[in-house]
């Protein structure tokens, strides 16, 4: 998920740079790019997740074709929800956070 995401918000702000906008467009397309690269690193994923889902929200409310954005919202937010995985930046630096969930059938029940 995290490779996709950040492929493709990486792809399509390099694609907008490359028709020379103008400047304030111009740093939205870049931020956008960041987002992408630490997508793609999975560096600060919760954040960068976030702030991706926003981008691509502002996109489906100013611009045609939503439904590239509404999924691209949707995985960012997704992304952010349930966090980079093993193979990043964030599991090499502050280690691989991991919930297990106990299994009811094989606790002692509590003494009466």
């Amino acid at each position: 998920m995290r490779l996709a995401a950040g492929i493709d918000l990486a792809l399509h702000a390099v694609m907008a740079l490359l028709d020379g906008p103008s400047m304030g467009p111009a740093l939205l397309h870049a931020s956008a790019a960041g987002l992408g690269i630490l997508l793609l690193a999975g560096l600060w994923t919760p954040i960068a997740g976030a702030l991706a889902a926003f981008y691509a929200l502002w996109h489906v409310f100013s611009f045609g074709h939503p439904w590239h954005w509404i999924m691209m919202a949707t995985l960012s937010a997704a992304l952010a929800l349930i966090g980079p995985g093993a193979w990043s930046l964030d599991a090499r630096l502050f280690g691989w956070k991991r919930v297990e969930i106990p299994d009811r059938k094989r606790q002692t029940p509590p003494p009466l």
